[in-house]
């Protein structure tokens, strides 16, 4: 269909849309912190330099006013988190209560404005799927938020505020899925025990928060698979066609979520999971057919190399673009200039994470371990229909 025939038939579902903005460039949560490192920033030039980011599908994400936010987060801690940035410091008690200040979620120059940021975006995708559609947002992904107080490098719940906004414009029934190394320990809070909200996590065994084990149910559709150091791609496509899309099909939902954490893969410092690209967008791209509105959003990724890679490819996989065995010389100078450093040490890239977008897969035997949880599950699903 050609722009023409889209800005004549009002019905027509427009093409993929990518929310995102330019305070990702230069924030960073702190010199020290695992998310010292560009990551947004780099998918949009990414895309840019390869002609697949025309103005057209790129919207500038709004930030979500405190009175947006307060559909999960209590106003005390909004007005603390505000207060926090102006001041750039916080009382002792504003530490206790609300989790601001900490290794984890430091204060920094943006720290509301940055999560606000993201929350506007996924509040703004809600209401832009109406209609049904597709829409990427990689700054969002935050399910680690509670209502009062910050976690896990989450000021602010985007997720939540997004499954809420979608419901708001009409989408009754949200499958929720969730392929970040981390569990989802905020969205589960949020929707335990709505039987509306099918929440589905692929997260590593013993890995902070230590929340999700397998059969932690709550009273809703809730199914966690943690898995073992070293998942491979093979067991990921077994967790995908014998688990995750059979839930999601039965479930018939309305909208799909999509948190496409890129902290699983073999490169990243956050987890001891061994994926390659290629199953974060096998994922992408086998959920897209299973509802009328579709909403990626980023999370975990602290490699600067391999989360920009990764979510670059997310955006090709929902174009339908082809991704090029070696990226032209435009894109191979972004991510040769990108930089790693940290306290201890420089980290220098591998040649092919500055050559292409697509890792080797990284196919493997598959588990007994892997095999009796997928089973395990599968049989709630059959208790579950």
């Amino acid at each position: 269909m050609t722009d023409d025939m889209q800005a004549s038939d009002p019905g027509a579902t427009p093409p993929p849309r990518f929310i995102g903005s330019e305070i990702y460039r230069h924030s960073s949560y702190g010199s020290w912190h695992p998310l010292r490192v560009p990551r947004v920033s780099t998918v949009m030039d990414l895309a840019r330099s390869l002609g697949w980011l025309p103005p057209a599908q790129f919207i500038t994400s709004p930030r979500a006013k405190p009175s947006a936010l307060t559909g999960f987060h209590t106003p005390e801690y909004l007005s603390a988190l505000q207060a926090a940035e102006a001041m750039q410091e916080v009382t002792e008690d504003v530490r206790q209560r609300h989790g601001l200040g900490t290794p984890s979620n430091p204060v920094f120059k943006e720290m509301y404005r940055r999560p606000a940021t993201s929350a506007g975006a996924s509040l703004l995708a809600g209401e832009l799927l109406n209609h049904g559609g597709v829409i990427y947002s990689p700054a969002g992904g935050t399910h680690h938020g509670l209502p009062d107080r910050a976690n896990g490098f989450c000021y602010l719940n985007d997720p939540v505020l997004a499954i809420q906004s979608l419901r708001r414009n009409g989408a009754r029934r949200i499958a929720y899925v969730d392929i970040d190394a981390h569990h989802p320990d905020g969205v589960e809070y949020a929707f335990a025990d709505d039987p509306d909200t099918l929440q589905i996590s692929v997260h590593e065994e013993n890995r902070w928060p230590r929340t999700g084990q397998i059969g932690n149910a709550g009273k809703g559709q809730v199914f966690n698979l943690p898995v073992a150091s070293g998942l491979n791609d093979t067991e990921m496509r077994l967790i995908l066609h014998d688990l995750i899309l059979p839930l999601v099909a039965d479930f018939g939902p309305d909208a799909i979520v999509l948190q496409c954490g890129a902290d699983a893969v073999t490169e990243d410092p956050q987890s001891r999971l061994t994926l390659s690209n290629n199953a974060h967008w096998a994922v992408v791209a086998a959920l897209r057919p299973l509802a009328p509105r579709y909403l990626v959003l980023g999370g975990g990724g602290y490699n600067p190399w391999s989360v920009g890679r990764l979510w670059t490819g997310v955006w090709a996989i929902l174009n339908n673009y082809d991704i090029p065995d070696v990226l032209p010389p435009t894109a191979q100078g972004i991510l040769g200039a990108l930089t790693w450093a940290g306290p201890f040490r420089q980290h220098h890239p591998e040649p092919h994470w500055i050559a292409t977008l697509r890792d080797v897969p990284r196919d493997g035997p598959i588990r007994d371990s892997v095999r009796a949880n997928v089973r395990q599950l599968a049989g709630r699903r059959a208790v579950w229909r």
